[in-house]
């Protein structure tokens, strides 16, 4: 039986955006470990307050972006040995690299979601603190910047991303609250 064209887009959309999104939970998944737990902000303040906040560590960010090109590396791999997941792969993996890939998919994410937390410490919102609908997008919006160096997906993917990966994220903010490894829900 085959897939239905929204089907196919959403498989495509979603295997794409995979080393992304797990770049951007990482940060969470590491933060018992202390290798690299220095803000990336170093203290330093902007008007009074926080760049980024004392949870943007140099940590989250290295392990986020390894994480992503791991993702990318077994992405390739697995397009380049079943032709399902050729199918369904979008990343120009045979024209840049898994490297290149993955490092612009987990960088942008994790750039995006600084970015972000600038502006929530400008308009003072803490950390942990709801700033819909940026807390689900920025990581969307900062990978796809990123990737457009080399890549932009067809604006159907683009939109598929844009709306269906903020549900995503809200459950697996509620999955982490509740296992633990996260301190609020959003």
């Amino acid at each position: 039986m085959g897939v239905s064209v929204i089907g196919l887009l959403l498989l495509q959309s979603l295997w794409l955006f995979l080393p992304a999104g797990l770049a951007n939970m990482t940060p969470v998944l590491v933060k018992k470990i202390d290798i690299l737990n220095i803000p990336i902000d170093g203290g330093k303040t902007y008007r009074g307050k926080p760049l980024f906040g004392r949870n943007k560590t140099y940590r989250g960010f290295v392990f986020g972006v390894l994480v992503a090109i791991l993702t990318a590396l077994i992405q390739d791999y697995l397009a380049g040995k079943y032709d399902s997941f050729y199918q369904i792969t979008l990343a120009p993996f045979d024209q840049y690299g898994f490297l290149v890939v993955g490092f612009l998919l987990g960088f942008g994410a994790l750039f995006g979601d600084l970015i972000e937390s600038f502006i929530k410490r400008r308009v003072n919102i803490g950390p942990g603190e709801k700033f819909i609908p940026w807390d689900q997008l920025d990581f969307v919006i900062g990978s796809l910047l990123l990737l457009g160096f080399i890549y932009i997906p067809d604006w159907p993917v683009i939109v598929c991303l844009v709306l269906v990966i903020p549900f995503f994220h809200i459950g697996t903010n509620f999955l982490g609250y509740y296992l633990g490894a996260k301190k609020s829900k959003w």
